[in-house]
């Protein structure tokens, strides 16, 4: 079996690839023989004539990424334990004991005001295009399921049309048009739009914004992501809104105001600008000043997220989410990613999911042993599916609610919003097209949502929120049936115990017991008859 974690050298991402790709060097991904003539189609070679360019993923606002390194553990490493004895949550009657009846509704921040129909949350997607194009489907699709949704950070920032005075945001197309998608289609107080804020959002006061124009009730502030360690950042292929972005303050990359870069821009030198958030400058004294100002603000819920850092700082993310009483605390592990982040960065950086999970749940629990007061806190890093939600919320048991996801909810919406456009085309693929040519046959979840909302409103639903919300029935169906095989009939029952490790690493990474001693005890007791 190779030890090669990483792919390096060439990769989709970077639409690069080896000549040999059969036969490349592990250390440095290089074709095994480089050959002078070569027009160069790895990474190297590209970067000869294109540079900085390639050191993003590509090409920019029509794709997701995420690393495609092979960390030494990872949640496969773990398996849910099952089991054929009592229930939890429910009677142990076998007519009542059935998955339909586990209930996944959770509910937290102070006093639990905060109430989800699901136990996950879209933890931050700003203003990169995929976010933005895919809006629709994001904000309606989660407010219908009654989950989470975090608008991302910089969103003012880039938005042409926001208007402002003495540097500070009195107006917004972009943050009021995501904002009221999400609130005029929330049932029944069920779920949250979340309004995040970096260094520069800071600035022009958009969180103030948000929570005084807006009726925000919950904001969030950012450390950082899993997917880098640099503030966000975004390709910009017009010079005047370029130019926009350096006058609100932005990095960006080169100069738009310079002579010479206007017309090497103008002659197709290049052919993109890079616009680059600041890096935050993190003190306790900072922190507790903001969430202060927030709270006079009239905000109802602060929430913190913080990235794939050294296990120092993600000490001071709980320890600060402790003393300043902060409602969720979402932990992003390496690797994930949902816009522009650099390639190598997104592969080679940060603390893992399950390393860093894992010290979560240390530190939880050394607060919590202490009598503190300990936030929600949710995990984020890559999970996909309702096996990987299970193992998540059940390494970080009991302080873990909720699991973050943004790729996945994603790519659920961008379907349903390609599907949609192939039916208005009436060009339905082959492949879907076996299920049916309209929305009615082709969303199986289309039924209960026009029972649900009635005709008039269902007609109105752009397809990426019925791809979204039809993604997560899917993921709430597959998650009541693995906790009803473990007798978890709601979420506060689920465990680590419910959780075993397939190999000795992962066991002495998570505190998860290795498969062949769990229930070692037990087993003697029931032997010893």
């Amino acid at each position: 079996m190779s030890m090669t974690l990483s792919r390096v050298n060439s990769s989709a991402a970077t639409l690069t690839k080896n000549r040999t790709e059969g036969s490349v060097v592990p250390a440095s991904g290089m074709c095994v023989t480089c050959v002078d003539g070569c027009i160069g189609m790895c990474e190297i070679g590209k970067s000869a004539f294109r540079g900085h360019e390639v050191i993003y993923p590509q090409p920019f606002g029509v794709i997701t990424t995420a690393a495609e390194k092979t960390y030494p553990v990872d949640y496969s490493h773990f398996n849910i334990m099952g089991t054929a004895v009592g229930a939890h949550g429910i009677e142990a009657d076998s007519d009542k004991a059935i998955f339909p009846a586990v209930n996944l509704e959770v509910k937290f921040g102070h006093e639990n005001g905060i109430k989800f129909r699901l136990p996950w949350i879209i933890p931050g997607i700003g203003s990169t295009n995929i976010a933005k194009n895919n809006w629709e489907g994001l904000a309606i699709g989660s407010a219908l399921a009654g989950t989470g949704l975090t608008i991302g950070e910089n969103v003012v920032g880039m938005d042409p049309q926001s208007t402002f005075k003495n540097g500070r945001v009195v107006d917004t197309v972009d943050l009021k048009r995501r904002v009221q998608l999400y609130t005029s289609h929330m049932r029944d107080g069920y779920g949250a739009i979340i309004v995040q804020a970096n260094v520069e959002d800071g600035r022009l006061g958009v969180q103030e914004y948000a929570i005084e124009k807006l009726g925000a009730q919950v904001v969030e502030l950012k450390w950082g992501q899993g997917a880098k360690d640099i503030g966000g950042e975004v390709k910009i292929n017009d010079l005047k809104k370029a130019q926009m972005l350096y006058e609100r303050g932005y990095i960006v990359l080169p100069n738009p105001t310079d002579p010479n870069v206007i017309k090497a821009f103008e002659r197709n030198a290049f052919k993109e600008f890079e616009r680059h958030s600041r890096v935050g400058m993190v003190t306790e004294e900072s922190f507790a000043k903001r969430v202060e100002e927030l709270r006079k603000a009239g905000a109802q819920y602060v929430f913190l997220k913080t990235g794939a850092y050294r296990p120092a700082d993600l000490a001071r993310a709980i320890a600060f989410a402790s003393k300043y009483k902060i409602d969720l605390l979402t932990v992003d592990g390496a690797g994930g990613g949902t816009g522009m982040s650099p390639w190598r960065m997104m592969n080679e950086w940060g603390v893992p999911p399950v390393e860093l999970h894992s010290l979560l749940y240390s530190y939880a629990k050394k607060l919590a042993d202490k009598g503190k007061y300990l936030p929600a806190l949710a995990v984020a890093g890559g999970f996909t599916f309702e096996d990987q939600i299970f193992k998540g919320l059940a390494l970080g048991a009991p302080f873990v609610k909720l699991v973050g996801m943004a790729r996945g909810p994603i790519a659920a919406a961008m379907v349903g919003k390609t599907i949609g456009r192939t039916i208005d085309e009436n060009q339905v693929p082959v492949y879907i097209e076996r299920f049916g040519n309209t929305k009615n046959e082709i969303f199986v979840t289309a039924a209960e949502l026009r029972h649900t909302l009635g005709d008039e409103a269902f007609e109105k639903l752009p397809t990426g929120a019925i791809g979204l919300y039809t993604y997560y029935e899917r993921l709430a169906q597959g998650l009541r049936q693995l906790m009803a095989g473990s007798r978890k009939f709601a979420l506060s029952h689920i465990a680590r115990e419910d959780l075993a490790a397939l190999t000795h690493e992962a066991e002495k990474i998570s505190g998860i017991r290795y498969i062949m001693d769990v229930d070692s005890k037990e087993v003697e007791n029931i032997l010893n008859f």
